[in-house]
């Protein structure tokens, strides 16, 4: 009898489930687009329960394949997944969904950010190691479903993400039930102790948020239960295979590219893109307000670490191939954009693109999206390898951040689908001068959570060992010196023009937005 793993990935573009066998090999993948809904300007809602027929469907598929390929599904020892830290929906009694799932690229928070973050309280940054508040945070969303949704304020029974939302339905939980798992929890933002993996009853109370609400704390190996009849129907999958507590996709994604010890940088190439550093836990240096880093906790016990993000990193790269070139249904273009970008100078042409096509996460939370700089000689791959300088562009300000506070970064590992780009990853080299390394394992999260359903079950004694196993090198990137001493001073220019000369021009868009119509639903 073979001993076979299901994980999957529930994030922001995409579900990806996998097959992988004892020896961490992959049998079999499946993956389906998710959908993102603007309802309104700076809104951005998704559905958990259309998260959970995704999910349920590429599980399907995947068990179609290991039978075609001779196994037998009864060989699937245990189902683990993560999903996104920064997101949240309220559940009623029965566990369903009963407001929209908002996540990290909402900004109709924005005000009430400002009201909590005039309190000017230091027990944040005390006991979560975030000094303020942030829009992407979820116990912001809970403050506004309390404030606002109807629905939860007559049947709202509890807070959840998407994963948990996806594996309690696959063991038929109720809304009581509802669980996080302790590093999920620290994707929160506030309202918990990130060392004590509590809930901080201080905290919510400030906060306005009934401690009711909360999901109960887990280990992301914690077993939660079995598969209930009905899923096992309509996924193949036996009745009561073990179904594990799940983890935050950002979390799994580091530990899949070997980082899970201090002094360890990693760039998660996703929707958001994320530039994260390993710590031992707060630094205060790197807790100051103004940085805009936030501080969580990892999967595994004992782990912690710092990420400053570009909310429309990865988006960006997907908006431009499908809207601007009209390749939505052509993944491979992408290929195609980094061949003719390669052959574009170091700085785009003097073309610049801002990134901020949710809004700015800073002070100045007015910025848009654009091009400046264009000229009739400039084309898509112009635009485009300007597209990608300018989310390296941010990441060499937080590389400065991390440096000043005395982690020395010579090496990044990067991961998920941004990483595939070798364009991409030498620019980044470039930019951070520092070393670029991408794994053989294109796995990431998804081999991440098979290795711990494996643990789960007791089928391997510890997590790490098993995963070093499959980290092998595949490409490394090393920065050229001339490169990054232009880059470092197109960023001086860069920033003055953003901070200073552009801000009037952010607020007049921002006027002028406000005076159009409002999209309709």
């Amino acid at each position: 009898m073979s001993k076979l793993y299901l994980g999957f990935d529930a994030g922001t573009q995409s579900v990806k489930v996998s097959v992988y066998d004892e020896n961490l090999k992959s049998i079999t993948s499946q993956s389906l687009p998710t959908i993102l809904r603007y309802p309104h300007a700076g809104w951005v809602e998704m559905d958990l329960d259309e998260f959970l027929d995704i999910t349920v469907r590429c599980i399907k598929r995947c068990v179609d394949d290991i039978k075609a390929l001779g196994y037998d599904p009864k060989d699937v020892r245990a189902v683990m997944g993560d999903g996104i830290i920064c997101g949240i929906a309220g559940v009623n009694e029965e566990g369903d969904a009963i407001t929209p799932y908002i996540n990290y690229l909402d900004t109709r928070t924005d005000d009430d950010v400002r009201f909590i973050n005039d309190m000017n309280l230091d027990i944040w940054v005390k006991e979560t190691g975030n000094p303020e508040a942030c829009t992407m945070f979820p116990a912001m969303f809970a403050r506004w479903f309390l404030k606002n949704n109807t629905k939860f304020q007559q049947q709202g029974v509890k807070f959840m993400h998407n994963a948990p939302y996806i594996l309690s339905h696959l063991a038929g939980l109720k809304g009581k039930d509802a669980f996080i798992d302790w590093g999920a929890m620290s994707g929160w933002g506030l309202g918990y102790n990130v060392m004590k993996k509590e809930w901080s009853k201080e905290q919510l109370e400030i906060l306005g948020i009934n401690e009711k609400y909360m999901p109960r704390i887990l280990k992301p190996w914690d077993i939660i239960g079995g598969l209930t009849k009905a899923m096992s129907e309509k996924t193949g999958l036996p009745e009561g295979t073990p179904i594990c507590a799940g983890a935050g996709d950002t979390m799994q994604s580091m530990i899949g590219c070997g980082n899970y010890e201090a002094g360890k940088g990693v760039d998660v190439a996703g929707t958001c893109a994320m530039f994260c550093v390993s710590t031992k836990g707060i630094i205060p240096e790197l807790s100051k307000k103004g940085n805009n880093l936030i501080f969580n906790s990892g999967s595994l016990p004992d782990t912690y670490f710092y990420w400053g993000t570009i909310r429309t990193g990865g988006l960006a790269l997907r908006w431009f191939k499908d809207n601007v070139c009209h390749k939505a249904n052509d993944a491979v273009y992408y290929n195609d954009l980094n061949d003719r970008a390669a052959q574009v100078p170091v700085g785009s042409n003097g073309v610049l693109f801002l990134p901020y096509l949710t809004g700015g996460q800073d002070i100045n939370n007015k910025k848009c999206g654009c091009f400046l700089g264009l000229t009739l000689d400039d084309d898509q791959s112009v635009m485009w390898r300007s597209v990608l300088e300018s989310i390296g562009f941010d990441y060499m300000e937080i590389c400065d951040l991390y440096r000043s506070a005395g982690v020395d970064l010579q090496r990044l590992t990067v991961a998920e689908g941004g990483s595939r780009s070798s364009l991409w990853n030498q620019i980044k080299s470039d930019m951070l001068d520092a070393e670029v390394v991408r794994y053989k394992n294109a796995g990431g999260a998804v081999v991440t959570n098979c290795i711990f359903a494996a643990y789960a079950v007791k089928d391997v004694p510890e997590i790490i060992p098993e995963l070093s196993k499959i980290l092998q090198i595949d490409q490394s990137y090393q920065p050229r010196a001339e490169n990054t001493k232009l880059y470092r001073d197109l960023l001086n220019l860069q920033r003055k023009l953003i901070d200073v000369d552009m801000a009037p021009a952010f607020a007049t868009l921002w006027n002028m937005k406000k005076i159009l119509p409002q999209k309709q639903n």
